[in-house]
């Protein structure tokens, strides 16, 4: 189901989705009073997998119409759309919290628009990843055997973390997972336009577990934090006298992104050797790869998550098809192998 306010965009995301012959549009609809009306109306078993939901319309706007909408059964994904500014940013965040699966940022005229062959493929990847999953980010099947925790990496400095499509949601669940203090300080890149990444680092901050925050230049890092890297922007580290510290770059992209995962592996292989414990979480393409690479090949060590749990199992996949993965898990999962794995670094955690 298509809800947007604008006949225009509806006609231009119909056009988009319906490219792909595994995707059907069931109903076209104006406003959220609508959307909620069409879903009561329609049976059971003709109601959208996927509600794809504007924020801002009138009559009803998003926000309002979204836990209407999660309360039929069978259960959609919500997707919602926000506009590529700080204030849809943390519309779409406040959606996450509420209950939808994901966010997709529109695009402005500037940049190609609705025909950006990036946008495309993201709104491809997220309906029909969504879509397999099931209903949002809720458990939908019986969780696999468990592998024996990671033994302690002694003199661990460092924990980095990669992710793209459907990020947002499986990164809130490895925080939520983290119930001790780590005592290194987490690196994370999320592949995210500027002006989302302070609202995602927000979002994360409130589940409570660890303080988190965007990176700052020159900024010496703590255990126990997690750091975000900007939107636009690589983060690196390097070596100081305290100890680690993050750098933004403006190097050009890598694997098409911006913050890349690919120059935060490298440079944490590079400063600190094997003493690194990466991650790779759901996302399309293969960024993270040749870093992970670069990690193993330091001595440090590798986890990705499942393909049952992933939106997309295109980054973590790789890594899994490289060899490179010690274990495959989902992100509650990853967060006990992490936990575990920090058992062998002592120190306090500012």
């Amino acid at each position: 189901m298509l809800c947007d306010d604008s006949a225009t965009v509806r006609a231009a995301m119909a056009r988009v989705l319906e490219a792909d012959p595994g995707i059907r549009i069931v109903a076209r609809v104006a406003n959220g009073q609508e959307a909620v009306a069409a879903l009561e109306r329609m049976p059971p078993a003709l109601r959208p997998q996927v509600v794809l939901l504007d924020l801002e319309m009138p009559v009803m706007d998003g926000m309002t119409a979204l836990p209407l909408l999660l309360r039929e059964a069978p259960r959609p994904v919500v997707i919602v759309a926000s506009a590529l500014t700080q204030r849809g940013a943390a519309a779409a965040m406040a959606a996450l919290r509420a209950g939808a699966a994901d966010y997709v940022p529109k695009p402005g005229a500037a940049g190609g628009g609705l025909n950006d062959p990036a946008f495309r493929a993201e709104v491809l990847a997220k309906v029909k990843g969504w879509a397999r999953m099931g209903a949002g980010p809720a458990p939908r099947a019986a969780t696999p055997p468990r592998p024996a925790p990671m033994p302690p990496l002694r003199g661990l400095r460092a924990i980095g973390l990669g992710c793209s499509t459907g990020g947002p949601q499986a990164l809130a669940g490895f925080v939520q997972g983290l119930v001790r203090p780590l005592p290194v300080p987490l690196l994370v890149v999320q592949h995210m336009p500027a002006g989302f990444t302070a609202m995602l680092a927000d979002h994360l901050h409130r589940l409570g577990r660890l303080p988190v925050a965007e990176a700052r230049d020159g900024e010496a890092l703590r255990a126990g934090r997690l750091y975000l890297a900007r939107g636009d922007r690589h983060l690196v580290v390097e070596g100081g006298a305290g100890g680690l510290v993050a750098r933004l770059s403006d190097a050009p992209p890598e694997n098409f992104c911006r913050p890349a995962v690919d120059p935060l592996f490298r440079s944490l292989a590079a400063t600190c050797g094997g003493a690194v414990l990466a991650l790779i979480l759901t996302g399309m393409g293969q960024d993270g790869l040749a870093g992970c690479r670069a990690i193993a090949a330091a001595g440090g060590a590798v986890l990705a998550q499942d393909e049952a749990s992933s939106v997309v199992w295109g980054m973590p996949g790789a890594v899994a098809k490289a060899g490179l993965a010690r274990a495959l898990l989902p992100p509650a999962g990853l967060a006990e192998q992490v936990l575990a794995a920090c058992a062998g670094r002592a120190g306090a955690v500012a």
